[in-house]
């Protein structure tokens, strides 16, 4: 359903001569008052979601006015409900995903029911990376002789996952022999913002995703937000149900400058790595910002988010 909008947020914007709805957050500041721009920006990302799904019961009137009135200084202690635009998912913990939708499946035909109404709820991709084993390497054939032992050592498993993607909606398969999850994630799957039809409209909303690796949060260095969860939250998120989380505390790293001749952006991660570990961020947000951050290629921005796991940020 389209948000109740108790704070009058939703605007149409035209782009291109495409008319989109969208859940406005200058309209929001406009309208209370108040100055969102001392919000982190990942923050504000949490509050669009808010906005736009608020619905009276799952995510109320006064979640939101929590997000608004964030005290950087308080102890996390307000629960809200976070739902993502899609889900991620690698090949050892998403094919019991997978698994449980074929047998929701088999259950609804016992039943009596339709089974091509079960489907993911929200957009999911299965990236084969992990399972992928290196046989021949050093040789002009290494790479499709290694991509032949893989799929004929896992045929069975590769057969299911494209039935699955030929039997379900919302659902894609990205094959092995392609890439690595992160890297396939950061330049081909994230879409930046979401354009999508709902209840005769096009609502358009900010790229975010959780995925079944600690290392999902990579994507974060293309300003998308995302991290890793355990695979019952992803199923869950598939399903369509959001993820309880505390709104977090959030921790501003500032760059200055650039990186020196010779330096690379190894070198500048595990110095972050370094001092946030001394900081203390577990369970918290790493929000980078500053003059140095414009320096810094995409790949290196990547490098550093890629990292959020060994300095213990969400």
């Amino acid at each position: 359903m389209i948000s109740i909008d108790s704070f009058q947020t939703k605007k149409s914007l035209s782009v291109g001569g495409k008319a989109l709805t969208v859940f406005s957050l200058a309209a929001l500041q406009s309208s209370l008052g108040v100055d969102l721009s001392r919000l982190p920006f990942s923050l504000r990302i949490l509050l669009e979601n808010l906005l736009r799904r608020e619905d009276g019961r799952i995510v109320r009137k006064e979640d939101i006015e929590s997000l608004i009135h964030w005290d950087a200084s308080a102890k996390p202690n307000k629960e809200i409900a976070f739902m993502p635009a899609r889900v991620l998912l690698q090949d050892f913990t998403g094919v019991p995903c997978i698994v449980d939708l074929a047998v929701m499946r088999d259950a609804m035909i016992k039943m009596g029911g339709d089974p091509n109404k079960i489907n993911p709820l929200q957009p999911v991709d299965l990236v084969i990376d992990h399972s992928v084993q290196v046989d021949e390497f050093g040789t002009s054939v290494a790479l499709q002789h290694n991509a032949s032992y893989e799929f004929e050592r896992n045929r069975e498993r590769y057969a299911f996952l494209r039935w699955g993607q030929r039997a379900f909606k919302n659902f894609r398969v990205v094959p092995p022999d392609t890439g690595i999850v992160h890297q396939i994630n950061l330049e081909y799957l994230a879409q930046l913002v979401f354009a999508s039809p709902h209840e005769g409209e096009t609502l358009a909303y900010p790229d975010s995703v959780v995925g079944t690796d600690s290392h999902t949060t990579m994507i974060n260095g293309l300003g998308v937000l995302g991290w890793g969860v355990g695979g019952i939250e992803a199923e869950a998120a598939m399903l369509g149900q959001p993820i309880s989380m505390l709104i977090p505390q959030v921790v501003g790293f500032k760059l200055r400058g650039k990186l020196k001749a010779g330096a690379t952006a190894t070198d500048l991660v595990l110095t972050v790595t370094q001092l946030l570990r001394k900081k203390g961020v577990v369970g918290k947000f790493v929000e980078f910002y500053g003059p140095g951050l414009s320096s810094l290629s995409l790949a290196d921005r990547a490098t550093i988010a890629n990292m959020a796991p060994e300095y213990g940020a969400t």
